[in-house]
C-alpha cells in the first residue's frame, strides 16, 4: 500500500464520529479496522527493529574485535592453500583435501561472519560452479545469483551485518525473487489507482455541485484535503477519505473491499517480517537477560579468541609444505574436511 522507496507513513488515526457509525457500510468499517491493524503491526515492527538494532550494537561492541580477528586469521589461509596447489608436491588426494579446506573456509566466512567469498567458492567448487549455479543447472534453470551491484545495503546496519545481508540476498532462490517481483507489481498496481479514487471523491465532494453556501464551504475544505493527498500521491489518505465519505454506493464499497483485502495481505506480510526478525536468518536476539547475556557474551569472546589463536597456529604450520601435510593427516584422522 506504499511505495517501496518511501519511508513508512505517519501512523494513521481514523476519526469515527459516534453519530455516523450507524450509517457506515460494512465495507467502510472493515477498511478502517484493516488500516488500524496495519498501523499497529507497523508500530510493533518498528519497535522490534529498534530493539534488534540495539542488540546488534551491544553484541558487536562486545565481540566485534574478536570476530574481526577470526575473519583475518581465516582469510590468511587462502594464499597459503592456493600456493600449495601450485607446488606439485602433494598427491591428487591431498590436493582434493586442500581444495575442500579452501571451500570449507570460504563457506565458514560467509555463513558465520557474512563475508563475501563468492569468488573463491566459484573458483574451487566442483566444475568451477557456485552451489547456486549447481542447483540451477540440475533444474535446467538459468543462474540468477544476485550480484553485489544489485544489492542495496541497509545503512542502519553495522558493516558486518550489511555483509551478512548481502550474502543472504545472493543466496535467494529464483522462486523467492519471483514472489518478491509479483508482490511489487501488485503494489504498483494498487498505487496506480490513486487517480481513479481521486476522481470518485471529486464527484462526491466538488463544491461546484453544491448550492447551499454552508455545505459548499464544507466541501471546499474537504476537496482541498482530497487534492493535497492526490498531489502528494498519498494513497492511504485518499482511501481514508473515501471511507469517511458518508453513505456509499456499490462502486465505493467494491473499491474499499478490494483495498481491505490488500491491507489484510499486508498484515500477513508484516507478521512474516516480524517472525523473520525474531526467528529467521535476519533475527538477532541474545537468549536470556541481564547477567545471563553477559555470561554468554564472555564465553563467546573466549571461544572466538581461542579460534583465532588456533587458526593462526594452523597458518604457521601451513607455511611449510610438510607442515600442511601434517595438518591434512590430522584432519583426515579426525574425520574433518575443514578447519
Amino acid at each position: 500500500m506504499k511505495k517501496a522507496d518511501s519511508s513508512f507513513p505517519s501512523p494513521i488515526t481514523v476519526p469515527v464520529r459516534q453519530a455516523e457509525q450507524l450509517s457506515d457500510s460494512p465495507a467502510q468499517q472493515a477498511f478502517r479496522q484493516a488500516i488500524l491493524d496495519v498501523e499497529n503491526l507497523r508500530e510493533r515492527l518498528r519497535d522490534l527493529r529498534a530493539e534488534q538494532a540495539e542488540a546488534r550494537r551491544r553484541y558487536w561492541q562486545q565481540v566485534g574485535p574478536a570476530a574481526t580477528a577470526v575473519v583475518a586469521a581465516r582469510q590468511s589461509l587462502f594464499p597459503l592453500l592456493e600456493d600449495a596447489l601450485l607446488l606439485g608436491y602433494f598427491s591428487r588426494m591431498e590436493e582434493q583435501q586442500i581444495t575442500e579446506l579452501i571451500l570449507g573456509n570460504a563457506r565458514a566466512l560467509e555463513n558465520r561472519f557474512g563475508e563475501d567469498e563468492e569468488a573463491i567458492i566459484r573458483k574451487y567448487a566442483p566444475h568451477g560452479r557456485h552451489p547456486a549455479a549447481e542447483s540451477a543447472a540440475l533444474n535446467h534453470q538459468p543462474t540468477t545469483t544476485k550480484t553485489a551491484a544489485e544489492y542495496t545495503p541497509d545503512p542502519t546496519l553495522l558493516p558486518h551485518e550489511q555483509a551478512a545481508a548481502a550474502a543472504r540476498a545472493r543466496r535467494k532462490t529464483k522462486t523467492q525473487r519471483q514472489q518478491e517481483a509479483e508482490a511489487q507489481a501488485d503494489q504498483k498496481q494498487l498505487e496506480s489507482n490513486a487517480k481513479t479514487i481521486y476522481r470518485q471523491l471529486a464527484r462526491t465532494h466538488h463544491p461546484d455541485l453544491e448550492r447551499d453556501p454552508e455545505k459548499q464551504a464544507q466541501k471546499t475544505a474537504q476537496m482541498q484535503r482530497i487534492t493535497e493527498a492526490y498531489e502528494a500521491d498519498d494513497l492511504y489518505t485518499l482511501l481514508q477519505l473515501l471511507a469517511e465519505s458518508g453513505p456509499t454506493d456499490a462502486e465505493t464499497d467494491d473499491v474499499l473491499a478490494r483495498y481491505t483485502r490488500a491491507l489484510l495481505q499486508q498484515q500477513t506480510q508484516l507478521k512474516q517480517e516480524m517472525n523473520e526478525l525474531k526467528y529467521g536468518a535476519q533475527g538477532f536476539m541474545l537468549s536470556g537477560t541481564g547477567k545471563k547475556q553477559e555470561l554468554e557474551l564472555r564465553q563467546l569472546k573466549r571461544d572466538l579468541r581461542a579460534e583465532a589463536e588456533y587458526v593462526q597456529h594452523v597458518a604457521r604450520l601451513m607455511a611449510e609444505a610438510e607442515g600442511l601435510r601434517d595438518v591434512l593427516r590430522q584432519l583426515a584422522s579426525e574425520g574433518l574436511a575443514s578447519i
